[in-house]
């Protein structure tokens, strides 16, 4: 049926569009097919992402604003190679990013800066009335990047035991506008680029004489640490503005309001340490011959996103200081997440001629919970995908892909609100189209 070389073929054109678009941070999917190649291997790609996230501000539709699409596109490459050093003995080279956001809101709505913005929302205090400047709009970017250096040993053709260390960059920024966020308006975030390593370890099965192969890779938490450039704009206009507030506030209220803005402003001064721990994860894939020229595929990925969660320092103390006037005596988290990630894709592949080869595809991610972060506000996706592969000669392809999202509807609250069913958005009925390249050499 001359699937040995088939199976190879089909899988290598699905990757170039998958998982550019999951639950919560989760951006690569971070195969490890390219090491699990037959022989010496090398591939290059590139994907890239067109999403459309719109959406309404929570409460009535008729005065509701509603809120332009705030996702921004995105490219990420990535690169392997893999090395036979011996009958028994290889080496590979993986990079990739997998991890990152790009997000901005723009328009009149709740997550752009207006001098109107409610301060306190429960009270007629605006930014403008205690003398702060809020400008701009809420945006977040995040980039990440990993290389991992694996070695795996081949006991027998059929088994293949592999591990090895990764080394993960991680930077981003947030600001945080408008009402949305209360005394967060004006919070801004700077992280500077900072590295640490991880691990990862898994096994594969195969019997290529049926284009059979069956893989599961584990991949470690890995701790970021480092101090971040933050400011809390509202924090001296509300320290100057506490005294006066007597009026406004009922008296009942008054020790309670004070006390969490003279918090608040204290946060401002302090510097500590922050710590990212990105999540854990499980990659199990599958795919064999079932018929002349044709294979099966499927991918199953695990990201324990229920246990991350990103409180920059200040932000945490902050958080702590106002926290009791919002049922959170132990303050909230910038971002977090509700549930872990499940994520399914499945398709088939079929060799059209020598040099020819095309598949198509489906998928289903489960998202990270519902109400999510408003910098990030969908819940999962279904999709659906094409592939084809060009190989000039034995030795080279090149493979293209596309895929068409829909992606789950969601409500959006801020960290203040998360654990609650309480949120300041919802969007619904967004979508987003991925495409990719790739070009591989065998040697």
């Amino acid at each position: 049926m001359k699937l040995k070389h088939l199976s190879t073929a089909m899988i290598l054109a699905t990757l170039p569009a998958t998982g550019v678009f999951a639950a919560a941070l989760d951006r690569s999917g971070q195969s490890m097919s390219a090491f699990l190649q037959p022989g010496n291997y090398f591939e290059a790609g590139i994907s890239i992402l067109d999403p459309t996230v719109k959406g309404q501000e929570a409460g009535t539709t008729a005065t509701n604003r509603k809120i332009d699409d705030m996702a921004g596109d995105y490219f990420f490459p990535s690169a392997a190679l893999k090395l036979q050093l011996t009958d028994k003995f290889s080496f590979g080279l993986l990079y990739d990013q997998p991890f990152g956001a790009d997000a901005r809101y723009t328009g009149d709505n709740a997550f752009v800066a207006s001098p109107n913005d409610r301060v306190l929302s429960s009270l007629p205090i605006t930014t403008s009335a205690i003398g702060g400047t809020t400008t701009g709009s809420t945006s977040v970017e995040v980039d990440s990047q990993n290389i991992s250096m694996i070695f795996g040993f081949q006991p027998t053709e059929n088994f293949n035991i592999y591990g090895g260390g990764v080394y993960q960059t991680i930077k981003g920024n947030v600001h945080l506008r408008g009402s949305a966020y209360s005394v967060f308006n004006g919070y801004d975030a700077n992280i500077k680029e900072d590295g640490a390593a991880g691990w990862l370890a898994g096994a594969a099965f195969q019997i290529p004489e049926i284009a059979l192969k069956a893989s599961i890779t584990y991949r470690s938490e890995i701790d970021h640490k480092f101090v971040a450039n933050e400011n809390l704009s509202l924090a001296t206009p509300l320290a100057n503005a506490a005294p006066s507030l007597g009026g406004i506030v009922p008296p009942a209220l008054l020790p309670a309001i004070s006390q969490a803005i003279g918090g608040f402003a204290a946060a401002n001064s302090t510097e500590g340490q922050t710590k990212i721990t990105t999540p854990q994860s499980v990659n199990l894939d599958f795919q064999t011959g079932i018929m002349a020229n044709t294979v099966a595929f499927a991918n199953v990925r695990w990201v324990n996103w229920k246990d991350f969660s990103i409180t920059p320092y200040k932000f945490g103390k902050a958080a702590e200081a106002v926290g009791p006037l919002v049922n959170r005596p132990n303050g909230f988290s910038l971002v977090e997440y509700a549930d872990d990630q499940w994520s399914v894709n499945a398709g088939v592949g079929r060799k059209l001629s020598e040099q020819w080869a095309g598949n198509v595809s489906v998928g289903w991610d489960s998202g990270a919970g519902n109400p999510i972060t408003t910098l990030g506000p969908t819940e999962g996706y279904w999709n659906v995908g094409v592939g084809v592969q060009f190989s000039p000669t034995p030795a080279t392809f090149i493979a293209g892909g596309v895929k068409y999202f829909w992606l789950g509807d969601a409500k959006a609250q801020t960290g203040a609100q998360a654990g609650s069913d309480d949120y300041v958005a919802k969007f619904e009925d967004n979508k987003a189209l991925a495409y990719g390249l790739k070009i591989g050499y065998r040697f």
